[in-house]
This record gives C-alpha cells, structure tokens and sequence, in this order.
C-alpha cells in the first residue's frame, strides 16, 4: 500500500539493505506563533518510526519536537533480499500514522 506521507527507497547492496525515506509532516514544535494572528501554533510532531522487513522489525526510532519538517530518515540492515517487502510507518503526538509498503531492488 503506497502512502502520500512516506516515500521510500530500498536498494539491496551486497549483504546490506540501504532505506531512504521522507515522512512528510508539518513537525510543529508548539512554540511557532501564527504570523497573522499571534497565537501559538499546536504542537504536532512524528513521536515514534517502525520499519519491518517481511513483517519482522528492524527499526524503531524515537522523535519529538525539534526535528526539521519532511524528517528524512536513511537505515541500513542484513538479512534483505530483492523483492523483499519493507513496510514504514509513523505515529505522531495527535494519533495520527501513516503507512506504506515497498519492494526491495
């Protein structure tokens, strides 16, 4: 399943498997104000990151608020094959996620 919010990546290189993905969201810290009318923007950041390789995980990554917007995440890991699945997914501050499913090449 291809989600708008994650784009990845994953490249097979010898023993290693090399994922690049974007995790576009807005990463709000809760201490921006609105320019137009003064009032401090809601906090709204990605609190946590899985990445599973054939439903086994191999990445969990922890963020909060002072990561930059569209937070740009790169991993690598043995064991991947291509054609293997690999699947990211995110939740943030609000409960909202994201997922999405790639092959590896």
């Amino acid at each position: 399943m291809a989600s708008k919010s994650i784009r990845m990546k994953a490249v097979q290189s010898g023993e290693e498997t090399q994922v690049t993905a974007i995790l576009k969201h807005p990463m709000e810290t809760g201490a921006r104000k609105n320019p137009d009318t003064g009032e401090l923007i809601p906090a709204h950041y990605i609190t946590e990151v899985l990445a599973k390789h054939n439903d086994a995980l191999v990445l969990t990554m922890y963020m909060g608020p002072s990561v930059s917007k569209d937070p740009k995440i790169k991993f690598r890991f043995k064991g991947g094959q291509e054609g293997d699945k690999i699947t990211i997914s995110w939740t943030d501050n609000k409960g909202e996620s994201s997922t999405s499913d790639s092959k590896i090449k």
